[in-house]
């Protein structure tokens, strides 16, 4: 893992050697957090964090408005060179950053075009660390009230280490019947009802 880690960073990185990965704020999972851990390595040494950051705001942005440019990342019947050369064609229109700019050109290289929006927000999440931000996105079947949302922001800021900023946000979803899911940081903790059925008929299946 760490030999892979580093080899990303030797492609990202502006400089000819890397020779050592800058230690993340906290760790990000998968592929998509090898690249974003490599990539926040690659542009702490170029000193381009924010600019990266705000890079890759914009490519999120284009996923999400662009139909054809989000259906063109995806396509899988693509060759790698079509999607290199338009990444190279994005990244100039852009003026992006050097890192940016690499790790999109690595990413259509590899193949990994369809984790470009996974890589952006684990790198976001890093980015919040790096600010002593805690990101936390609570999900539940129906709205929280006002009560409730004050009730759960009033818990979660209990857990804040000193200097840490809670920034929370809500998400709703039917389909974990009740509860809540709730996700801090690089922490993962489901509280649904969704997952406690689960549970039981796995348990009864078992037992029959």
């Amino acid at each position: 893992m760490a030999s892979c880690n580093l080899t990303l960073v030797r492609r990202l990185s502006t400089s000819p050697i890397a020779r050592a990965m800058v230690k993340t704020p906290i760790q990000v999972y998968g592929i998509e957090g090898r690249y974003a851990s490599a990539l926040y390595s690659a542009a702490s040494k170029s000193k381009s964090l924010d600019k990266v950051e705000k890079d890759l705001i914009e490519v999120q942005d284009l996923l999400k408005t662009d139909t054809m440019f989000r259906n063109f990342v995806l396509n899988p019947t693509l060759q790698k060179e079509a999607k290199r050369q338009a990444m190279e064609m994005v990244a100039t229109k852009k003026k992006t950053a050097d890192s940016t700019k690499n790790l999109l050109l690595l990413m259509a290289e590899n193949g990994r075009l369809n984790k470009l929006d996974s890589v952006a927000t684990s790198f976001r999440t890093l980015m919040a660390a790096h600010r002593g931000e805690v990101v936390c996105e609570v999900t539940t079947a129906k709205p929280l009230d006002a009560a409730g949302q004050k009730e759960v922001e009033a818990t979660l800021k209990a857990f804040l280490k000193k200097g840490e900023v809670l920034k929370y946000s809500t998400k709703v979803d039917p389909a974990i019947v009740g509860g809540m899911v709730v996700t801090v940081g690089d922490k993962y903790v489901d509280m649904s009802i969704a997952s406690r059925i689960k549970k039981y008929t796995e348990a009864i299946s078992t037992a029959v």
